[in-house]
């Protein structure tokens, strides 16, 4: 299983199982019940459970005491009353398997038996901790019901049947109201452990987000830096290699162009692979460029072979926004860098204008190329990384051919008044 998976997959039961019901140890590990099998008992539900067994039995020792005493019930009866009491204490071990089975089932038995009474209060407060309210309202209603009729069949010999049926009548809803209880505080622990496990998800889930989002803008930032580079390399490479007899001075300048662009590139390259490794924001290290590096592109272009004019039309280029400024040299750089690749030799021409509260204008054309240009692998993945860099900024690109037989590049960003 791989890391993502091991990552998605429900986390185990880590509690004590032990002090556990063995119906929330259930809920809790998924794996509990992967094979259909019901859930195995725990230490804790053994006590529960030969506890309420105890209480059965001493209940229904104490109920054929007074059934021994009683002159009024016929001998035949009080054996048949005293079998279905032990049936019943026994049938305290299936409540878990079975409650609403068992405690229909002991409806007719306790109108029957007395001494089953406590067995039924005990299948009683299981159902109201296993099962929805509807099933012991409908029990307890029957019970309740039928229970008037059993005292006035059988009255007992000790207390008057008024005190003998409210007293209960208090025992029975105080049993069910002490299983709605139990049952109320197991789905609240449940809800915290489902509320714990989404939350734990979302933030897994933001993570991976982050870290997805994190991996787009480097490579982003990757390809912008070292599209540029890269290009200087080949167009001054392929320069020498179809020119091998021109002049000793630009061999020598060419030369040098390619051997600044591959330190460049390499420099930049470090500084990426160093935000990789140390978690760092690209923030640090070399400032990033702004609006303010845009004459230092233009004049390294032009250092490299190229026709560039610059026109800088900003009214306030120290107001602009860093990340509005470093945008907008984002895309006259790989602009630079796509006309150097398809239309060299030609003059390009970038502008800039804008103002506080006008936004942020950055045009860059080129006319057509004196003759076919070679094709370049990996064409056009810089201007989609463009378009999705200014749609981040809050602005859009746009770029096409125009009326001269040329291409133009045209991004537009927001700067919000002072």
């Amino acid at each position: 299983m791989s890391g993502h998976e091991q990552a998605q997959a429900p986390q185990e039961f880590a509690g004590r199982r032990w002090l556990f019901p063995s119906a929330v140890v259930h809920e809790l590990d998924p794996d509990a019940g992967a094979l259909g099998r019901p859930p195995r008992r725990t230490a804790r539900d053994w006590v529960v459970d030969f506890s309420c067994f105890l209480l059965a039995v001493a209940l229904g020792l104490a109920a054929a005491d007074t059934l021994r005493h009683d002159p009024h019930t016929p001998h035949a009866l009080a054996v048949v009353d005293q079998l279905l009491g032990v049936l019943a204490c026994a049938a305290v071990w299936l409540r878990r398997r079975w409650p609403f089975g068992l405690a229909v089932a002991m409806i007719p038995v306790g109108f029957l038996s007395n001494t089953s009474g406590g067995a039924a209060l005990v299948t009683l407060f299981t159902l109201a901790v296993h099962r929805p309210f509807r099933y012991v309202a409908w029990v307890g209603g029957i019970g309740l019901a039928l229970m008037p009729g059993f005292y006035w069949l059988r009255p007992d010999p000790d207390l008057p049947y008024a005190a003998v049926v409210t007293l209960t009548t208090l025992m029975t809803v105080s049993v069910i109201s002490w299983g709605l209880f139990v049952r109320s505080k197991r789905q609240l622990m449940l809800s915290l452990r489902d509320r714990a496990r989404r939350a734990e998800t979302e933030a897994r889930l933001r993570a991976e987000q982050a870290q997805r989002l994190a991996r787009e803008a480097i490579a982003r930032e990757m390809h912008d830096v070292l599209a540029h580079r890269l290009t200087l390399l080949s167009v001054h490479a392929g320069a020498l290699e179809f020119r091998p007899d021109a002049p000793r001075e630009e061999i020598a300048r060419a030369a040098g162009v390619i051997r600044e662009s591959a330190h460049e590139a390499l420099q930049d390259l470090r500084e990426i692979i160093g935000v990789l490794r140390t978690g760092d924001s690209d923030d640090t290290g070399r400032p990033q460029p702004t609006l303010a590096a845009l004459d230092a592109l233009v004049a390294e272009s032009r250092e490299a072979g190229m026709k560039v004019s610059l026109d800088n039309r900003v009214t306030d280029p120290a107001g602009v926004p860093a990340s509005v400024g470093r945008t907008a040299y984002r895309i006259a750089q790989e602009a630079l860098t796509n006309a150097r690749k398809h239309a060299p030799g030609a003059e390009v021409t970038v502008t800039v204008t804008g103002a506080p509260g006008d936004g942020l204008a950055v045009s860059v054309h080129n006319p057509a190329p004196a003759s076919v240009p070679r094709p370049v692998p990996g064409s056009g993945q810089g201007l989609i990384g463009l378009t999705e860099r200014a749609t981040l900024a809050g602005g859009r690109l746009e770029h096409g051919p125009t009326a001269d037989g040329g291409f133009e590049v045209r991004g537009r960003l927001p700067w919000g008044a002072a």
